[in-house]
C-alpha cells in the first residue's frame, strides 16, 4: 500500500479545500447572476378569443392598454383599472363625467382619428395591446400597421345585449378582473329581467310607440342593433326596426315621409341639440310627439345611454320603461338607480344636481373641438 508523508498529504488536502472553494464560488457566482439579471422570459401571455370570433394572444394583467373605440375604456375604468389607459379616443375626452373621474384620460394621446391610426403616437405611448372597433380588423391597411408594430389586437363589437354582456366578460378576463365584470353582467341581467316581467302585461296594441333618432335627426336603428333591442326589452316598439331604411356610410336612415307616416308617441334623441332643431322645424310639426312636447334627449352619464359605445344599457332600458309606462315604475325611483349604479361601479357619489343634468342629456358632454 502506497503511504503519504505529511507534507504530501497536506499539500494534496490544500488542493482539494481550494478546488472546493472553487466550485462554491462558481455556484454563488451563478444564482448571483440568476437573481440579479433581469429574467429573459416574456410577460406570460393568454388566447383570448375576441367579439368577432378571433383567437388573439394578449398579455395577462395588461399595464398599458391602447383603447382605440371608447367602450374599451368605458368597460376598463368600470373594472377599476383606468390607470393602465395610456391612449384614448376623443369621444371620451369629451365625457365629462368620465373625465371628472379619472383627469388623467384628458391628457392622453388619440392615436385614431378619421378611421386612420397613427403608428408612431401609439408607439409614443408605449402600448402593450389595442382594442379596436371590429370593423377596424377588416382595414388590411390599418391592421398592418399594427402587425408590425408587433401589438396585438382586440376587436370589440356587439349587436345586442346579450353581445355586449360578453364583450364586457372578455375584457374582465383580459384585466384579471372577472370578479367584476360578473358583477357588472348579474346587474344587468336582473335590471333588465325585473323592466321585462313588468312590462310583459302590456297588450301589442296599447304599447307606446318611439322614433329613436342618432346623432342626426333621420339617422335611426335597423334590426340587429343594440338600439333595437334595448328598446324592445323597455316594452316599446321602435317604429324604424325592421323597415325599409337608406343605407349610407355605414349607417341607417329613415325619410322624414316615413317619420311621419310612423308619427311615434315620443321621439328620443342621443344629441340633445336635436330637440330643438325637431321641436322648431316646421317638416316635423305634424307629429304628435311634437304637438305634445315629447321630443326627449336621452340621459348622459359617462357616456350617452343607449348609444352603442355606452354600458349603462341596464340604466336606458329602466329610463325608457319608466318613460313609457309610468305607472307600472312608481316604486323605482330613477333618480337612486342612477345614482346606486355609479356606486357601485365606478365608486362615484353622485350629487342630485349632477344626475338631473344627466337625466336631461345636458350639459355632460363637451362639443368637438
Amino acid at each position: 500500500m502506497k503511504t503519504f508523508s505529511s507534507r504530501q498529504l497536506s499539500r494534496r488536502y490544500g488542493i482539494s479545500i481550494v478546488l472546493l472553494l472553487f466550485l462554491m464560488l462558481a455556484v454563488t457566482g451563478c444564482n448571483r447572476s440568476t437573481a440579479e439579471t433581469p429574467s429573459s422570459a416574456e410577460k406570460p401571455t393568454q388566447i383570448i378569443t375576441d367579439t368577432i370570433g378571433r383567437q388573439v394572444e394578449v398579455p395577462v394583467n395588461p399595464q398599458r392598454i391602447a383603447c382605440l373605440c371608447p367602450e374599451a375604456g368605458y368597460a376598463i375604468a368600470m373594472f377599476g383599472k383606468a390607470d393602465t389607459i395610456v391612449a384614448t379616443s376623443g369621444g371620451m375626452q369629451r365625457d365629462l363625467l368620465l373625465v371628472e373621474m379619472f383627469p388623467h384620460l384628458k391628457g392622453l394621446p388619440v392615436p385614431k382619428r378619421d378611421e386612420v391610426i397613427n403608428v408612431e403616437t401609439l408607439l409614443s405611448a408605449k402600448a402593450e395591446l389595442a382594442i379596436v372597433k371590429g370593423d377596424t380588423t377588416s382595414n388590411e391597411a390599418e391592421m398592418e400597421k399594427l402587425k408590425k408594430v408587433k401589438i396585438p389586437v382586440i376587436a370589440l363589437q356587439y349587436e345586442s345585449m346579450a353581445e355586449q354582456q360578453y364583450a364586457m366578460q372578455m375584457i374582465a378576463k383580459i384585466l384579471g378582473t372577472e370578479a367584476e365584470g360578473q358583477r357588472y353582467t348579474e346587474y344587468y341581467q336582473q335590471t333588465v329581467a325585473e323592466v321585462q316581467k313588468r312590462v310583459a302585461a302590456v297588450p301589442e296594441n296599447e304599447r307606446v310607440r318611439i322614433y329613436h333618432s342618432t346623432a342626426e335627426a333621420t339617422r335611426t336603428d335597423n334590426a340587429n342593433t343594440l338600439a333595437a333591442d334595448w328598446t324592445k326589452a323597455a316594452g316599446v316598439i321602435n317604429v324604424s326596426v325592421g323597415e325599409g331604411l337608406e343605407f349610407s356610410d355605414g349607417n341607417h336612415y329613415a325619410s322624414l315621409e316615413q317619420i311621419l307616416m310612423w308619427n311615434p308617441d315620443y321621439i328620443l334623441v342621443n344629441d340633445p341639440n336635436l330637440v330643438g332643431y325637431i321641436m322648431n322645424h316646421e317638416h316635423w310639426r305634424p307629429l304628435k310627439a311634437v304637438k305634445n312636447n315629447r321630443v326627449l334627449a336621452l340621459p348622459i352619464g359617462i357616456s350617452r345611454w343607449g348609444h352603442p359605445n355606452s354600458l349603462e344599457t341596464p340604466l336606458v332600458v329602466l329610463w325608457t320603461a319608466k318613460l313609457a309606462y309610468p305607472e307600472l315604475f312608481e316604486d323605482w325611483d330613477i333618480v337612486k338607480a342612477t345614482q346606486d349604479f355609479y356606486k357601485e361601479f365606478f365608486d362615484w357619489e353622485l350629487d342630485e344636481a349632477t344626475v338631473d343634468k344627466m337625466l336631461k342629456g345636458t350639459g355632460m358632454r363637451a362639443p368637438k373641438g
